[in-house]
């Protein structure tokens, strides 16, 4: 076991699948010789060669088109897009083809694949730094979308991810790369795809996050613990496949439900789990659902970045609004 943060146990479970597999290949921009902006890669390139951990061009959609290549020419690739926001070029390439191999195919070809993303807000970066649109790949048919909240979830789902004969986006929350630390065991352990978390069982009402948002859902369930009011948090970790069967069972017993994710509100992932939940729990609600997200705009630089994003008071009072309805 080792005391280790986010960024740490993605460099681990990157090393140890590339010892085990030699058909891994990570590519992207900087990732080698500097070990990529977040130094999530750093030391990789030394260890494995400059031919399974290349430095690319500026160009996401040649990094996306080559890591297509790879994949049908039976490698195993591992694209990083440095930031969310610098995604567009390469959706062409990732949902024209990289999605539509195994379908296209009649399932005679699949597309082995890890794109790494770090993603969302809260470092105070530039523009296009910030962006948190995991929604536009959960809606994308033959794209699995995975995002951890703790160091160790984190290695185990890349583990998971690397050993999938399909597509998987890792989508990585920057803002919490280094700031929680856990233990996490040296050598193989995977956690499966699509499979939720309840991390914290409650009675009164159902809190659903993913990512950096869960750290958030906890400070606001320490908050209104004094009201006598106990929250079940359940951390996504998948959002395509979404584990229906955990959020639904916990809305059964519970009754009530709020949703949490720091993306814009319209069209974001709460609005489908409200549906779901809609779909399959109705009878079970004793007030309506309540969802706390980022605002319909840009996230804003520096001084607005911190209330752009949901924090532990604004999903404190969502809670209370559902348990006093």
């Amino acid at each position: 076991m080792a005391n280790l943060n986010m960024v740490e146990a993605i460099n681990l479970a990157l090393r140890e699948e590339m010892a085990r597999d030699e058909t891994i290949i990570i590519l992207g921009e900087d990732v080698g010789q500097l070990g990529g902006v977040f130094r999530v890669t750093d030391g990789l390139q030394a260890e494995f060669g400059p031919e399974r951990v290349v430095d690319t061009p500026l160009a996401e959609a040649g990094i996306m088109g080559a890591a297509l290549g790879l994949a049908l020419g039976g490698f195993k690739p591992v694209p990083e897009i440095q930031f969310m926001g610098f995604l567009p070029p390469a959706l062409d390439q990732l949902i024209c083809h990289v999605s539509r191999y195994r379908n296209r195919t009649r399932g005679r070809h699949t597309m082995p694949m890890v794109v790494r993303l770090p993603y969302g807000a809260g470092i105070h970066a530039p523009e296009h730094h910030s962006e948190s649109t995991e929604a536009i790949l959960a809606h994308i048919p033959g794209l699995k979308v995975v995002i951890p909240s703790t160091p160790y979830d984190a290695k185990g789902l890349l583990i998971s991810a690397l050993r999938d004969p399909d597509p998987v986006i890792f989508l990585e929350p920057k803002r919490i790369y280094r700031a929680v630390r856990e233990e996490v065991p040296s050598g193989e352990y995977v956690i499966a795809l699509g499979q939720a978390k309840v991390i914290r069982t409650g009675e009164t009402v159902t809190a659903v996050a993913w990512g950096s948002m869960v750290r958030e859902v906890i400070r606001a369930a320490d908050l209104v613990a004094s009201q006598g009011i106990s929250v079940e948090v359940i951390d996504l970790r998948t959002i395509s496949p979404m584990d229906d069967e955990t959020i639904v069972a916990s809305i059964r017993k519970t009754g009530r439900g709020v949703i949490v994710h720091e993306a814009c509100r319209t069209c974001g992932l709460a609005a489908e789990i409200i549906a779901r939940i809609n779909e399959k729990a109705f009878l079970s609600l004793a007030a309506p659902l309540e969802r706390v997200t980022g605002f319909d705009t840009i996230v804003p630089l520096l001084k607005l970045e911190d209330h752009y994003l949901p924090d532990a008071f604004r999903i404190s009072r969502a809670i209370q609004k559902v348990v006093y309805y």
